[in-house]
């Protein structure tokens, strides 16, 4: 008899509202983490899972091509997309407790450390927006080893105020530091403003987009166009083959995700071990492994049957060809000769490599899915 978990009521401090997707969150969290060793540079940042229905923890994204939805906190790898930590947006934020957490920081700075924390005293480059960009945040990273990257909005708290009103032409630099602490502010189109302790003050000439002209930008938001988009990398893959279909359970859309991702992962891996594959031909391949068993997998090759075949459901039944003779050409069935019986049929498998002849009433059947043949 399955024995159900027990779940507090609606209410109780301990009630889980992910409660029915805690076993998948569980478990893809720790195969994520211990699948793969992400490279130095990897960003967080959100994922959303489109949702219109109800629900009291459901997210508004403008920046998303959904806007509504189930919200995913995520490190990834910056080159490759790898999902390496997640975490469900639950509307209870503020009870976040990670361990080692400094007690400065706030709701987002506990988010980055909760997720970042398996990489912490390795030298790890963490690239985030302005939603998570605080300097007790980035000091504390430093003093772990861990050096981030993020743009910073002019009204943060702690930021200068005077060299920040002072207006400068386009494509002008300034910069301040602070200890291990960066502030560069560049004038594009508006002010741009970056909060780092990876990069010096350095700039770099970067090509016009249509153009041959280059412009001169700071080190920081090179860097930080090139590796931010970490996260939005493996939805974008996704996207052309989601596998969301619409229900009112929100859990499932979750679940569904979580697969997707987790296969998306799988990619990585089979390329980091020198797999030319595409997404696409993988994803075809994982979808065959789990739709047909081994037995309609596996291309067999006996003695008398002369060669592999493929998978069951590809075989198609023709008829024997004419060899000139008078009468219709016929062929001994191959599983009734393995029964001792001798009879002839008129049917054959146009897939098999030798043809071999077959009664269409169970005999064609039987011969691509019993072992014995």
């Amino acid at each position: 008899m399955q024995i159900m978990q027990h779940v507090p009521p609606r209410g109780d401090p301990a009630y889980d509202r992910l409660y029915k997707l805690r076993p998948i969150i569980d478990y893809f969290g720790a195969a994520f983490a211990q699948a793969y060793v992400p490279g130095r540079e990897v960003a967080v940042d959100e994922s959303l899972v489109a949702l219109k229905g109800r629900l009291i923890f459901r997210q508004y994204i403008p920046s998303k091509r959904a806007r509504y939805g189930v919200k995913l906190y995520k490190i990834c790898e910056s080159t490759s997309g790898y999902t390496y930590k997640f975490r469900v947006y639950e509307g209870r934020d503020s009870r976040i407790e990670p361990p080692e957490c400094p007690p400065t920081l706030g709701v987002s700075g506990k988010l980055v450390w909760d997720l970042v924390h398996p990489l912490l005293d390795k030298g790890y480059h963490l690239y985030v927006d302005n939603f998570y960009t605080s300097i007790p945040l980035f000091q504390a990273l430093s003093a772990r080893s861990t050096f981030a990257c993020g743009t910073v909005r002019k009204n943060h708290r702690g930021l200068p105020t005077h060299p920040l009103q002072v207006p400068i032409p386009r494509g002008e630099t300034r910069a301040l530091t602070s200890d291990n602490l960066l502030l560069v502010r560049y004038k594009d189109k508006r002010d741009v403003l970056m909060l780092t302790t990876i990069h010096g003050n350095g700039i770099t000439p970067v090509s016009v987009r249509g153009t041959t002209a280059t412009v001169l930008k700071p080190d920081c938001i090179v860097d930080y166009n090139r590796y931010m988009g970490g996260v939005d990398l493996s939805d974008q893959v996704l996207t052309p083959y989601n596998a969301m279909r619409k229900t009112r359970a929100w859990y499932k859309k979750v679940a569904v995700y979580l697969l997707q991702v987790a296969t998306y992962n799988a990619f990585v891996l089979s390329r980091s071990v020198g797999s030319t594959e595409t997404f696409l031909q993988f994803y075809e391949a994982v979808l065959k492994d789990l739709i047909f068993s081994d037995r309609e997998r596996a291309g067999r090759s006996t003695s008398g049957i002369g060669g592999a075949r493929v998978v069951p459901g590809q075989h198609f039944p023709g008829v024997v060809p004419h060899t000139g003779k008078k009468g219709r050409s016929q062929k001994k069935c191959r599983v009734c000769r393995k029964r001792g019986i001798q009879k002839y049929t008129t049917t054959q498998c146009d897939t098999c490599p030798d043809h071999p002849g077959l009664c269409i009433d169970g005999c064609f059947r039987e011969y691509h899915t019993s072992m014995e043949y």
